[in-house]
């Protein structure tokens, strides 16, 4: 699992993320390109806002879209290839498992990390010092230990880097 949280899990508010830190960005691009990402619907379109000079969303990576919605389209990124729009977080994972050899990154929003917490082995977590209004949290997770931690700070966020293992 890969996020960025507060320090109470608050993840995003009114679905859009209440901070912006470019090198969290960075980070997400570094770790996930080249791998399959499992992302809600709600929290894709969202994230699009970031990569508005892009001919796709994600680029150099597979990405699976859980929707409730039938024949949903986006746009023109229905006819992307390396982009697939399933129904739920078992079918994402099936899908997912067929064409990730390696490493199968679940990006959020807060129902697809609720769901799939169960999964994970690692988790990507950046920590965001402070606490921000929030309607969607990430979940507990303290069956995982810290491997890895990385204090950072920018002009307007104190925060750090975490990488977790079951």
């Amino acid at each position: 699992m890969i996020s960025a949280m507060d320090e109470n899990r608050g993840i995003g508010y009114k679905n859009k993320i209440p901070w912006h830190i470019k090198e969290d960005l960075i980070r997400f691009k570094k770790l996930t390109e080249g791998k399959t990402i499992i992302i809600g619907r709600r929290t894709f379109e969202s994230l699009l806002d970031y990569y508005k000079n892009s001919k796709r969303p994600f680029p150099k990576r597979k990405t699976i879209v859980i929707t409730s919605q039938k024949n949903y389209q986006y746009q023109s990124y229905q006819k992307i290839s390396d982009l697939y729009f399933v129904s739920s977080f078992a079918e994402a994972l099936d899908l997912a498992k067929k064409i990730e050899k390696n490493e199968i990154f679940i990006a959020g929003g807060a129902k697809v990390f609720e769901e799939g917490i169960k999964y994970a082995q690692k988790l990507y977590l950046t920590i965001v010092k402070g606490v921000y209004q929030a309607d969607a949290f990430f979940p507990e997770f303290r069956d995982f230990k810290i491997i890895a931690k990385e204090e950072k700070k920018d002009d307007k966020y104190n925060y750090q880097f975490l990488l977790l293992e079951k």
